[in-house]
């Protein structure tokens, strides 16, 4: 019996949104629009440099982003990750349980929970620092068989990728277990550097996946290709389904005998942070209710406009009356 429509493998980090004038950030020596990861000293120092304001915690992770719409938009959720008994493990815990996604038990005690400081400039563009913390530590050991036999999909976080002596085994074990019971497996690339860096072992996962997920330079770079509508052609020979995004310019769809491509809407952005994640989430949670895929791409790119136009990697508020709204436009 499959009690749950997506079950989410990724990093849980808990997101910490600060906005920062142009003068701030200037202070810093970042690179605007950069993610880096850091260690836990430096993610403690820069966070002392804004000890003055009140941060705003979100708990996240690119796929945790996802499962979370899933759960917004009415679906069943669940997610495997990892995350430390402090004060940001404790946050991350208990905000799932009250969305109502079954994340089991994520704590491993003595350890420091994934973060990543996302910095806001007036612009909207955000610059990351990541520390991922126990987050990596994810391994097979971590990987619930039950969640996933209960799953009509797995959808694995390409992050989980870089980190080779725990994730990867991670990943394997879950796509082994996906295959075992009959579960779909989806992928997100996470960010062009993945399938780069990873290659091989990126491309063994690929071969045993239903559906990816990526942007236009990740498509690009899984396949060797020069623009987005090139790399959505190449996809075909490599992946039964995939979504390529391209940011202003829509997204390209092929999923279920259908093959589109569905405009993006005009809007002013105030943070891009999570418009891929929310697009993901939206997508499986449409072809799990069997919404024909360019209309649950299209309800996808609302969401993920709507995400854009304000602070924070997901919506808190009004997920499933946007949802029903872009529904209703056709």
């Amino acid at each position: 019996m499959k009690e749950f429509h997506v079950c989410g493998l990724g990093n849980a980090i808990v997101d910490i949104f600060v906005e920062v004038s142009d003068e701030e950030f200037s202070g810093l020596g970042f690179h605007r629009g950069s993610m880096r990861l850091v260690d836990a000293d430096e993610q403690r120092s820069l966070l002392t440099r804004f000890r003055d304001r009140e941060p705003r915690l979100v708990s996240g992770g690119s796929v945790a982003n996802s499962v979370i719409a899933v759960s917004q938009l009415g679906g069943e959720a669940a997610f495997i990750g990892c995350v430390g008994d402090d004060r940001y493990g404790l946050f991350y815990e208990n905000e799932f349980e009250a969305l109502g996604i079954d994340i089991g038990n994520p704590v491993i005690v003595g350890e420091t929970t994934g973060t990543c400081v996302c910095l806001i400039t007036p612009d909207a563009e955000r610059t990351m620092r990541t520390c991922l913390g126990v987050s990596s530590h994810l391994a097979a050991r971590h990987v619930d068989e039950d969640r996933i036999r209960k799953s009509h999909w797995l959808f694995i976080e390409g992050y989980v990728f870089a980190n080779p002596e725990t994730g990867q085994g991670a990943i394997r074990e879950a796509l082994r277990l996906a295959k075992k019971h009959g579960t779909r497996v989806a992928m997100t690339c996470s960010e062009a550097f993945v399938p780069q860096a990873f290659a091989d072992v990126f491309l063994e996962a690929l071969d045993q996946t239903s559906l990816l997920f990526c942007n236009a330079s990740e498509a690009c770079a899984v396949t060797n290709s020069d623009d987005p509508v090139t790399a959505f052609e190449r996809l075909k020979a490599m992946v039964p389904s995939c979504v390529v995004t391209d940011g202003a310019n829509g997204a390209y769809v092929r999923h279920a005998g259908v093959e589109a491509h569905v405009p993006a809407y005009p809007c002013e952005p105030k943070d891009l942070t999570g418009a891929g994640d929310m697009f993901a989430g939206a997508f499986l949670y449409g072809i799990t209710q069997g919404i024909p895929a360019h209309r649950a791409a299209r309800a996808g790119c609302y969401l993920a406009m709507k995400v854009i136009t304000q602070i924070g990697a997901r919506l808190h508020h009004g997920t499933r009356t946007f949802w029903i709204q872009s529904l209703n436009e056709d």
